[in-house]
């Protein structure tokens, strides 16, 4: 579906993925300890307060929103005008500082150099971006050069079997995925990405069972470097 197909997508309900955060984002997100940066900005340049986090194909927001309201620095990216409009007003209603640590990027995902999104980020989210196989994997090797050391990469969508198997979601084959194809796709980055999950989740539907690919890798951090700054994700309202 192109950007105009997607905007009229948006438009037809209120909230066409529902208000809360995916399930399964919350469950590999929440449990994350706070990483600051320890490297990649310039001379001078303050590390942020926050941990950043890149939501690409961020839709209504609802991950964004999610991710803001646990502490996040968020840029939610997606070519959608529609839905993009849809989370600055969901976000409207939440407090000042909730809504501040959200930047909308109306842009498409697989040019960031052209949204001015570089780098580097303790979290990107890829959550059913569901593109072409070599435009998929030109993304994800894009994304894992922006992680921070201690960052981490987590990919989320329909997976292949989900076709025959599940239920809803994307039915071109050619831009689902499965687990292995992620993991094939980041092979390129060598020692520089580790793997830590790699999985099919099933996520209840209204119907049965739908079937997601689930890849979870973080970017280790240098041994010669000091340790991280570590503690529970801030919360707040």
């Amino acid at each position: 579906m192109d950007a105009d197909g997607w905007d009229k997508h948006y438009s037809s309900t209120e909230l066409v993925w529902g208000a809360p955060p995916n399930d399964t984002v919350v469950e590999q997100v929440f449990g994350l300890e706070r990483r600051l940066p320890l490297t990649g900005f310039g001379i001078g340049e303050p590390r942020p307060e926050l941990p950043r986090a890149l939501d690409l194909g961020c839709g209504e927001g609802r991950n964004a929103l999610w991710l803001a309201t646990h502490g996040w620095q968020v840029d939610a990216v997606d070519y959608a005008q529609a839905g993009i409009d849809k989370g600055r007003t969901v976000a409207s209603r939440l407090s000042r500082s909730v809504r501040g640590r959200i930047s909308w990027h109306f842009a498409d995902v697989t040019d960031l150099l052209a949204a001015g999104l570089t780098g580097p980020y303790e979290l990107i989210l890829l959550a059913f971006v569901h593109l072409p196989a070599a435009d998929r994997r030109a993304l994800l090797l894009s994304a894992a050069g922006m992680l921070s050391p201690g960052g981490t990469l987590l990919v989320l969508g329909n997976d292949t079997s989900n076709l025959t198997e599940g239920y809803g979601g994307e039915q071109d084959p050619a831009l689902t995925f499965t687990p292995n194809d992620i993991v094939d796709d980041l092979a390129p980055t060598g020692d520089d990405l580790r793997i830590r999950v790699a999985d099919r989740v099933h996520r209840p539907t209204e119907e049965r069972d739908a079937i997601d690919a689930l890849v979870v890798a973080t970017k280790p951090i240098p041994e010669e470097e000091a340790p991280a700054l570590e503690g529970p994700a801030p919360t707040g309202s």
